[in-house]
């Protein structure tokens, strides 16, 4: 199937054109973007050009940012055009919802991705925890976000999710994972004082019987750290390098995968099959546990942050 790619900023680069271009289900067919291009590749800095010129072309995988996300996948599924977004899905919760209508009534597909769900050992922790009684589950998510977003001042801005942009990776596999629903109860966001998104937060979960919480922050240096340590009736569990790595016990469990490996051809794998059946996959959980953040957050200030 002919696929087309909206935004090519680092993650277009780094993870969605190599894994289009090793899928057998996909073929790179165009590209939108102001100022990126993928060599051999049409491009196009006009979606609305791109959507009239090229009717052919029936998937888009929008990689914006999240505000201006929702006028272009709202163009495309009006246009009946199968949409697969980049997490988060939305700015809002209110546009994913408009956005699962808008694709009921033009009977195309819509894919709320979780790259970090795909992560390789996430199944096999979600499958050893079903059958355990969990006591607790801690979350602990920092990186440098200069180096995994250089120079990329929107994230700070309102709508760019700020810490949770990473937080909500975690987010996504921690709902994977559990047997049961929690939600947020208890959260501090920590804003540097010349941002509109957090830099730090604290987040407490209501659990049935555990005691839920998360550490992230993006403020990071050196070894970057992406764990979710589990505690049962029966062992501990330990999910490190972004769900890529586990442990039992402190026994490693399987050969260990490296950093995005896998995510971003299984998230392919898994549109293509979504198209070919039709229906939707919009999971938003994760956002919603990140809207509750915000919504229940005290506010603290700290130090401006520049890039």
């Amino acid at each position: 199937m002919e696929i087309a790619l909206i935004g090519i900023g680092k993650i277009a680069l780094d993870q969605h054109v190599p894994a289009i271009a090793a899928s057998p289900d996909w073929e790179l067919a165009a590209t939108v973007s102001r100022a990126g291009t993928v060599e051999g590749t049409p491009a196009f800095t006009d979606f609305d050009e791109l959507l009239v010129t090229r009717p052919d072309i029936r998937v888009i995988s929008l990689c914006l940012p999240p505000v201006p996300r929702f006028d272009y996948a709202s163009k495309a599924l009006a246009a009946g055009r199968h949409v697969m977004l980049e997490k988060p899905p939305g700015a809002t919760l209110a546009e994913c919802h408009a956005l699962t209508e808008l694709a009921k009534q033009n009977g195309v597909s819509l894919y709320a991705t979780w790259h970090s769900r795909e992560a390789d050992k996430v199944a096999d922790a979600k499958a050893w925890l079903a059958s355990r009684v969990l006591r607790s589950l801690t979350v602990t998510w920092k990186e440098d976000v200069r180096r995994w977003h250089p120079g990329q001042d929107w994230i700070f801005e309102a709508g760019g999710l700020g810490v949770f942009d990473p937080g909500i990776n975690a987010l996504s596999i921690v709902t994977e994972i559990l047997r049961e629903e929690i939600h947020v109860r208890d959260a501090t966001l920590v804003f540097p004082e010349n941002r509109q998104a957090p830099i730090a937060a604290e987040v407490a979960f209501h659990h049935p019987q555990a005691q839920v919480q998360a550490t992230l922050d993006f403020r990071q240096e050196g070894e970057q750290t992406w764990s979710i340590e589990a505690v049962t009736d029966t062992g501990t569990l330990l999910l490190t390098h972004g769900g890529a790595r586990m442990f039992i016990d402190g026994v490693e469990q399987g050969a260990s995968q490296d950093g995005l490996s896998g995510e971003y051809p299984r998230l392919y794998a898994k549109m293509a099959a979504l198209v070919q059946r039709g229906g939707l996959d919009m999971d938003l959980r994760p956002m919603t546990h990140v809207a509750d953040a915000f919504l229940l957050g005290r506010r603290e200030t700290t130090a401006p942050f520049h890039f």
